[in-house]
């Protein structure tokens, strides 16, 4: 297997008295993905954990055929959602092939994430990129009533029937929703879009090894098989509730811990760009399923040695409330060897002959030195190297660690009460029908 946990920087922070401390705990916690469902908090949406190898097979088949599909005729796949209908997918294909895959893609179409912001700027430049190419829709809502999502969807729809007429736009937009209901089920099932399930009993930022992440993934040109074969293996190997040997239960534990002694922040860093949007993923993974209750660790995210220079000094010297879960590679997709300079202005000789990859890991070894030194403890995240393979293991393990660390923090770590919030203000400033009193209220709020 692929991922390691290394806890070599943590000595001065976690004991191993510490961890033994909680092995109790974090048991029962990973027991109640297992054991009792009636006691268990969130129990209807456990799906994800026998989902890299209890998948509904012909449906796999369907998504790799509406794949090739894309590919052959479309130049844009616009995917349409929100949070975990689309963080999953964007990471993943950034994390396999580049964060410029727009820039570099050969042989497949570019793909755009719309309906994620109500920002107007954002969605007409996808809709002038589109206006010149062939393209296809895949749109993500369980429901087909979320705000952000559907008004891109009116859009794009009206768009595809413009430029194709009824029939043919039908044949370009894929819909992944509820498997029997909703306005998008509904929607599809007349008009006869291809559909994809979302499965009820997964939730939306578990869901990036469901339909709502392979179709967009596959369209990339990226191997789901081996996606899937990296979160089946990893399946296999977290299959445990010891904390001393299963690196699930002691990532979970060892968050705990550190969130006990008041490290209330977790910041995760990569020291690839093409990391970046697994940074997103995590947020949301962590953010959402452990903000709850007036606890729960804030996550954060840093890119090094780009974010070195901005938020360094803060790191290394701020307040004392933060650690670091780093992400690291034995090996870069590709690399380059620096070169001598005959008149050395810049003074690189030193490391002329050396490659990019070695001076990155050094600029790693040297910041977790520094950063342990300014007590901030270090958890390092080991994998061989950016590919399908260990995408699969890390996205299990990540799932798997949330889950266990949200029980051990004593919350539900698969609903998001708070989320409901802010819709209900925006709708009833909107004017929408059934919130006029909402409405009344905050009006007179913003006036004082």
């Amino acid at each position: 297997m692929a991922l390691k946990l290394n806890c070599k920087y943590l000595a001065d922070f976690v004991s191993e008295d510490d961890i033994k401390a909680v092995e109790d705990e974090t048991r029962s916690a990973y027991n109640k993905l297992y054991g009792d469902k009636a006691s268990a908090a969130g129990n209807d949406f456990h799906g994800w954990l026998t989902l890299p190898v209890d998948y509904d097979k012909d449906e796999f088949a369907r998504i790799k055929k509406a794949a090739s599909k894309i590919i052959s005729d479309s130049d844009v796949l616009v995917v349409i959602g929100i949070g975990g209908s689309y963080l999953g997918a964007r990471a993943a294909i950034e994390f396999c092939k580049s964060k410029n895959y727009n820039l570099t893609a050969k042989g497949t179409p570019q793909i755009f994430f719309a309906g994620n912001s109500l920002s107007p700027t954002e969605l007409s430049e996808i809709i002038s990129i589109c206006k010149d190419k062939d393209f296809s829709v895949n749109v993500i809502s369980k429901s087909g009533t979320t705000t952000e999502p559907a008004v891109a969807f009116r859009i794009f729809r009206k768009m595809l029937v413009e430029k194709y007429g009824e029939k043919e736009a039908a044949k370009r937009i894929y819909a992944t929703t509820d498997r029997a209901k909703g306005t998008l089920k509904e929607l599809s099932d007349r008009e006869g879009y291809e559909t994809f399930v979302v499965p009820d009993d997964v939730g939306g930022r578990y869901s990036v090894l469901t339909a709502v992440g392979l179709l967009p993934i596959a369209v990339a040109g990226i191997d789901i098989d081996r996606l899937m074969l990296g979160a089946a293996d990893a399946m296999k190997k977290y299959e445990n509730d010891d904390v001393l040997s299963n690196d699930c239960c002691r990532y979970a534990a060892i968050r705990n811990i550190l969130y006990r002694k008041g490290k209330a922040f977790e910041m995760m860093v990569s020291y690839e760009p093409d990391y970046t949007m697994m940074n997103e993923w995590f947020k949301q993974l962590f953010g959402e399923s452990e903000g709850k209750d007036h606890k729960g660790i804030f996550p954060a995210s840093a890119i090094y040695s780009t974010d070195l220079h901005s938020l360094g000094q803060y790191v290394q010297q701020g307040e004392r409330k933060l650690f670091e879960t780093v992400v690291v590679f034995d090996k870069p997709k590709c690399d380059i060897t620096i070169e001598e300079d005959a008149e050395n202005l810049d003074g690189l000789n030193f490391i002329a002959g050396k490659t990019m990859s070695y001076v990155n890991s050094k600029a790693f070894q040297g910041t977790v030195l520094a950063h342990s030194d300014g007590d901030v403890p270090n958890i390092i995240l080991e994998l061989e190297t950016m590919d399908e393979y260990n995408l699969g293991e890390l996205i299990y393990f990540l799932e798997k660690s949330c889950a266990v660390s949200g029980y051990m923090l004593g919350v539900n770590p698969f609903n998001q009460p708070g989320v409901e919030s802010y819709k209900k203000n925006m709708f009833a400033l909107l004017g929408k029908p059934g919130y006029e009193e909402l409405a009344g209220t905050l009006a007179e709020r913003l006036s004082k």
